[in-house]
């Protein structure tokens, strides 16, 4: 059986990173001024109206991510994650900012619920995802994923699952990516698959897909070999059994 997973971080939250930026001293989201409160609320907004116009008025022209994912790719994906999931909510926090030139430099985490049905199955996505913005001129202008974790599920009782996988690693460091599945095994065959992939602007329009395999254990063990440079990954992996389905994904950030 092949499935095929999706790379749902730049269409699900706020996008990914031109690059880090220098630590500035972080204030608390209560001191934030009026109008940066207002940008994140008028993107979440625009999210939920699924008004991409508006979207793309609050990204700076020259928006592009550390993954090379340009604007117009940026819109692309999204207008696919909204046909696949026509009712998405969106709800992001401001966790801390700063005052950068002309600009701001914030983190927040935005949190994406929705559901989407096909073929008479319906599946449930969740996501949270922890990232760093630079804003200048009330636009968007580069960002930074810090953490990252996706979920589908579908089914009537898909895999309740424990997930051990580091969000970074150092250059040149070897990891594990464990997904347990958290509950008393029964005699019902389970399949699953566990996959490492270089996070790469492709990949975001053209998802790989995951061929699944039968199970002896409760469970998907995955050591990861150590990277020679410092780019990111994505670890997704899917359990299947007769009642359910889950597909996770977490990002792990490889720093020197």
């Amino acid at each position: 059986m092949m499935y095929r997973r999706w790379f749902l971080s730049i269409v699900l939250g706020f996008g990914l990173s031109l690059g880090g930026h220098s630590a500035l001293r972080a204030e608390s989201p209560d001191k934030a001024p009026i109008e940066l409160k207002s940008l994140i609320t008028q993107i979440d907004a625009a999210a939920n109206r699924q008004d991409m116009e508006r979207i793309k008025s609050l990204y700076s022209d020259q928006y592009v991510t550390a993954d090379g994912l340009m604007l117009g790719e940026f819109s692309q994906g999204l207008q696919k994650l909204w046909k696949d999931y026509p009712n998405l909510e969106y709800k992001t926090e401001l966790l801390s900012w700063e005052k950068d030139g002309k600009g701001w430099v914030v983190e927040t985490v935005t949190m994406v619920t929705g559901t989407s049905e096909k073929n008479a199955r319906k599946v449930q996505l969740e996501a949270k995802i922890k990232s760093r913005q630079t804003f200048q001129d009330d636009k968007l202008i580069r960002q930074e994923i810090l953490s990252e974790e996706t979920k589908l599920t579908s089914g009537e009782h898909p895999p309740k699952v424990m997930v051990n996988v580091p969000e970074t690693v150092k250059l040149g460091e070897a990891f594990d990516f464990d997904v347990i599945v958290d509950e008393p095994l029964t005699d019902e065959l389970l399949a699953g698959m566990a996959m490492a992939e270089k996070i790469d602007s492709d990949r975001y329009l053209e998802p790989s897909k995951m061929e699944l395999e039968l199970l002896q254990s409760g469970g998907l063990f995955k050591r990861v070999p150590a990277e020679d440079k410092a780019q990111n990954r994505w670890l997704s992996a899917i359990l299947v059994r007769s009642d359910g389905i889950v597909l996770i994904t977490r990002r792990v950030r490889v720093i020197p």
